[in-house]
């Protein structure tokens, strides 16, 4: 495993640094740091990581798939990544459940669930999940379930530990915003996610596509079929 060292480093460093800095060490930096100062460092950390990720990814050696990409998985996976990019998209599309402490008294969470946030109120964290799903399908390596392992992780484990801090920031309004959304997508039924998000996703996702060919990645999703 000497090959992924630079991968594996970064890739814990990004998902340790992001828990043990939002959560356990947060108080002590703030009041260390101010406000300001922790997310300047809270930034400069993430971004050091990810890059040692994504720079160990790219020199991490290309090892033999532990399954064969057929058509099948092809599909499964094109699928996925539409989804992810229109959850991803919708999330920006204002979150009524944005964790502020005044919550409670301007009733944010009270809204009606709206968009993505009726498929799930983790919007964000499940595109990028099922972005790192979509991947290791029809990319099984060794350097892919890291890379991918860890945006997964971080996604989803960092999802269910905002529920908490949610919680102890928006007390009822967030349980009454939380007993009306879904964690796991369409958990409560199949939802329109909005025209908004349904059109930018699909930009979105056949951009992103496009993009891995002339970035020499090869032709991906719908343009292997085209």
């Amino acid at each position: 495993m000497q090959d992924y060292a630079m991968l594996l480093a970064g890739a814990v460093g990004f998902v340790g640094s992001h828990f043990a800095m939002s959560h356990p060490l947060r108080a002590g930096l703030v009041r260390r740091l101010g406000d300001k100062g922790f997310q300047i460092a809270y930034t400069l950390v993430s971004f050091a990581t990810l890059f040692l990720m994504v720079e160990g990814f790219k020199r991490a050696p290309v090892s033999a798939p532990f399954w064969a990409a057929n058509e099948l998985l092809w599909g499964v996976s094109t699928l996925l990544m539409l989804v992810s990019a229109i959850l991803f998209v919708g999330s920006l599309i204002g979150n009524p459940a944005l964790p502020v402490p005044e919550a409670a008294a301007k009733r944010i969470a009270v809204k009606d669930p709206h968009g993505v946030f009726r498929i799930t109120r983790h919007p964000m964290m499940w595109g990028f999940a099922l972005w790192g799903v979509a991947h290791i399908l029809i990319a099984p390596r060794i350097d892919t379930f890291i890379l991918c392992g860890a945006i997964i992780t971080l996604a989803l484990v960092g999802a269910k530990l905002q529920d908490g801090k949610k919680f102890v920031l928006m007390g009822d309004a967030w349980l009454h915003w939380q007993s009306r959304t879904s964690f796991i997508p369409f958990g409560r039924g199949f939802a329109f996610p909005g025209w908004a998000a349904l059109i930018g996703g699909i930009v979105l996702w056949l951009a992103a596509q496009w993009a891995h060919m002339p970035l020499g990645v090869g032709a991906a999703g719908i343009f292997r079929w085209l």
